[in-house]
């Protein structure tokens, strides 16, 4: 698969995914990054909108699953109390948690995305793996090294916009 750093599809926040728009990519399933996707890495309480939206996705026909980074037992604790299935210790950009999580819950690369806020794991992870990379605003960038890494993607993210869907 293409090692591209170019997200297929940008939006704001992953509140911003429905079930329609997922679907006019061909998309029957959604695994997350968790910190600053979901949630600030500070935090594991969501919003009350992405609570809603959490909600709104699991009633829907879409495939939900968190393939975090992280080996914080916050993710797991916050995914057993959303009923969400969970990938840690996933080590994206590498393709050992995604390919995990597709063999687990026996689903397609072709019709599966990945949404998170970076670049250089998210999205080429994505990309790599065959997925459909989604990128989405950081929540909060509380630090400097968030920061310096938020501005070394950005020419990525101006040339994504640039190209067509």
């Amino acid at each position: 698969m293409p090692a591209s750093l170019l997200p297929r599809l940008i939006v704001e926040h992953l509140t911003d995914l429905t079930p329609e728009l997922l679907g006019e990519y061909g998309i029957r399933s959604l695994f997350m990054d968790f910190d600053n996707t979901i949630v600030p890495y500070t935090t594991d309480k969501p919003t009350e909108a992405m609570d809603r939206w959490l909600t709104a996705m699991q009633e829907s026909e879409i495939f939900l699953c968190v393939v975090s980074n992280s080996r914080n037992q916050r993710v797991v604790r916050f995914c057993n109390a959303h009923g969400l299935h969970c990938v840690t210790h996933s080590r994206k950009p590498f393709q050992k948690g995604i390919r995990e999580a597709l063999t687990r819950y026996h689903l397609d690369p072709r019709t599966t995305a990945l949404v998170g806020d970076q670049i250089f794991t998210d999205v080429l992870g994505a990309n790599c793996g065959g997925l459909t990379s989604i990128l989405v605003t950081p929540i909060r960038l509380h630090n400097i090294w968030l920061k310096l890494r938020n501005v070394a993607e950005q020419p990525f993210i101006f040339l994504a916009r640039g190209r067509r869907r």
